[in-house]
């Protein structure tokens, strides 16, 4: 990795400020991607579950991962600004060549989730810790600056009450910044009263995910939210959209009226 590419790094995990959080419309090829810089957004993110059926795949990492690192790359050959990457929990690859991989793609940061992406069982908090500092560490050797995004799972795959989750994911996103990571995701955490006990207690800054039912990117601010993704969300849209229109042209009417 460049100088210019760790300069970029430092530039993404400057921009994840408590309470005036990165804004991410995740996006899922080079044209998605230009639009959103075009917008005037700062920062690239992708998005797995939208990737990866553009690439003719099912989320959950069924895509080879080189055929996932070349979508990365293209990507980031496509704009100015820092990408982060939405890799899953890594392709089964060992922390080195995980680093070394994205390193090579141009992208400066990375997500990795704590449930297997086959299952949606839950990871062991430890191991997940383990594997989180390998990367890290792996990173520094290799002299690489990467912005590490650690996904937590359990509103989304783990057990028990709401509050029992609410305190595995505290427990958790403490654990993966004392491990190395830059920011915690708690995807799926809605409920204002949630998000604003996981932004005062991790300890760290907080992502969480957009989506209908959510808070507003006001609200998220003031509840202290460092970063704002919009996972899939996008793509869905777009995807439901053009059916839409395409529904419209098999019934002989003109899709731009849809």
């Amino acid at each position: 990795m460049t100088t210019n590419a760790n300069a970029r790094a430092a530039a993404l995990r400057a921009l994840h400020v408590p309470g005036s959080p990165l804004v991410l419309p995740n996006i899922w090829d080079a044209a998605s991607a230009r639009a959103v810089v075009a917008a005037g957004f700062p920062v690239v993110a992708t998005g797995s579950a939208a990737v990866a059926p553009v690439l003719g795949y099912e989320d959950g990492e069924t895509t080879p991962p080189g055929v996932m690192f070349e979508a990365v790359a293209r990507i980031a050959r496509a704009v100015p600004v820092p990408v982060t990457a939405d890799l899953e929990r890594g392709y089964g690859l060992a922390p080195a060549e995980l680093v070394e991989r994205l390193a090579d793609t141009g992208a400066v940061g990375l997500n990795l989730e704590d449930s297997d992406p086959a299952t949606g069982t839950m990871v062991d908090a430890g191991k997940q810790a383990d594997f989180l500092a390998a990367v890290r560490a792996a990173a520094a050797d290799a002299g690489v600056d990467l912005v590490l995004n650690a996904r937590v799972d359990t509103f989304a795959h783990g057990e028990g009450t709401q509050a029992q989750r609410l305190a595995e994911a505290v427990e958790r996103g403490r654990g993966y910044l004392r491990a190395g990571a830059d920011c915690v995701y708690p995807i799926l955490a809605s409920d204002p009263d949630v998000i604003r006990v996981l932004a005062d207690e991790i300890g760290g800054p907080v992502n969480v995910l957009f989506r209908p039912g959510v808070p507003s990117l006001t609200e998220l601010g003031a509840l202290g939210v460092a970063r704002v993704s919009f996972g899939h969300g996008l793509h869905a849209a777009a995807q439901a959209h053009l059916a839409t229109m395409l529904t419209a042209i098999g019934s002989g009417a003109s899709p731009y009226d849809a």
